[in-house]
């Protein structure tokens, strides 16, 4: 049962919604879900000082279409994101946000909130502290192929049992509070990987050196890739290179941009440089996975 929420208006109860966003789908009502709140919006095009009120649930947003900066206050301290396709944001629960952005092309949101119940009952079966909700955020936005996947196709969902549902948000919080726990890297350490990938995300269409990163978070290149393997499992410039990448496929399944075009936006210098680093990720070149 979600305690956290409100059926009728969305879990912001009072929030004006319609001022700023048009909703195309709902859970509760197309599909009479209660266990899971899964919405799908799309948004006006620009926002100065949208406050969201706190709520209880975990709150994870999808961007699938559009092209926005993203400014976000919290407790006094303010963050900076490029929200475009694939980019995942998880709002801290009992947390109120302010936000603002110009959104250069048309924003779509598909967003999903899990019951404060089912991720304690998920953080009680996996034992230890309680869920770390800010080492769960900094992980989701670093980019997650199974959530975005998962939540992509939720709103296509046929099944109006609301076990569906229950498991689905069960699966979720299981998979973000594993993700974060694996996340954490503790002090000023942690906070420079975090503004590095900030960084990295943000400024991926431009010619990113490593010494611009490091020197960015005040680190230098040598112990910035150290700290930086010790959080992610890898190197800085193959982070960078995946994340090209991954937009790169975003890009060629969800538009009709030309690979040139592609390249430009992904940090390439070249269609032949983003092919290159295509083939060894992906295997196949840009103009193989488009037809997939």
């Amino acid at each position: 049962m979600l305690d956290s929420l409100d059926f009728d208006l969305t879990p912001y109860a009072g929030f004006d919604m319609a001022a700023y966003v048009r909703r195309t789908y709902c859970s509760w009502q197309d599909s009479g879900w209660r266990s899971l709140l899964v919405q799908r919006f799309d948004h006006a095009p620009r926002a100065e000082d949208l406050p969201m009120p706190a709520v209880a649930d975990v709150h994870v947003v999808l961007c699938v279409a559009g092209d926005a900066v993203m400014r976000t206050h919290a407790d006094g301290n303010s963050t900076r994101r490029r929200w475009v396709p694939g980019h995942l944001d998880l709002v801290i629960p009992g947390r109120e946000i302010v936000r603002e952005y110009r959104a250069t092309a048309a924003l779509r949101t598909i967003q999903v909130h899990i019951p404060a119940a089912t991720v304690d009952r998920a953080a009680a079966q996996l034992g230890g502290a309680g869920p770390d909700f800010e080492a769960l955020s900094d992980a989701l936005n670093a980019g997650d192929p199974v959530v975005e996947q998962v939540m992509r196709a939720m709103p296509a969902a046929v099944s109006t049992d609301d076990t569906y549902a229950e498991s689905a948000a069960a699966f979720l919080a299981t998979h973000l509070l594993t993700k974060g726990k694996h996340h954490c890297l503790p002090g000023p350490e942690h906070a420079a990987v975090r503004a590095g990938i900030a960084l990295m995300r943000d400024r991926l269409a431009e010619p990113l050196t490593l010494a611009d990163i490091a020197a960015e978070v005040h680190l230098s290149v040598y112990h910035f890739i150290r700290v930086f393997r010790a959080e992610t499992g890898e190197t800085p410039h193959r982070y960078l290179s995946r994340l090209r990448i991954e937009r790169a496929r975003r890009l060629l399944s969800s538009s009709t941009l030309t690979v040139e075009q592609i390249a430009e936006r992904c940090g390439f210098a070249s269609p032949g440089a983003l092919s290159s680093a295509f083939v060894g990720q992906v295997g196949v070149r840009p103009s193989v996975y488009r037809k997939i």
